[in-house]
């Protein structure tokens, strides 16, 4: 995985910490899902995530402004995974949202 390609802010970020329940049940093939799906969406900059072995994870998406959060967040495919998310997928999640007003990154030389 490679980190997301984000313009200059101002941008928003959305992170979603979760702690899964165990098995998958689905779950993989519907993030996938979810990820092809958000990247169509207007206003999508990219997303990054990660989850350890205990099933506790994060995934920062990326969006132009609060209105391209708002429609992602109310997308009627969306909002499906999000209840099959409460029913079968997560113990537990929480939903921060953040207007991003700086930023920087760093690569080492020969690493991409």
């Amino acid at each position: 995985m490679d980190l997301a390609r984000t313009p200059p802010p101002p941008y928003v970020a959305v992170i979603f910490s979760s702690l899964r329940t165990e098995g998958d049940a689905g779950y993989a093939d519907m993030a996938d899902r979810m990820a092809q799906l958000a990247a169509r969406q207007p206003g999508y900059l990219g997303a990054e995530s990660a989850r350890d072995a205990q099933g506790f994870g994060i995934t920062v998406s990326y969006w132009t402004d609060a209105a391209a959060v708002a429609a992602w967040r109310g997308h009627l495919d969306h909002l499906a995974a999000q209840t099959l998310g409460r029913e079968r997928w997560y113990a537990r999640y929480a939903v921060r949202v953040a207007q991003v007003s700086r930023a920087w990154d760093w690569e080492a030389v020969g690493t991409s």
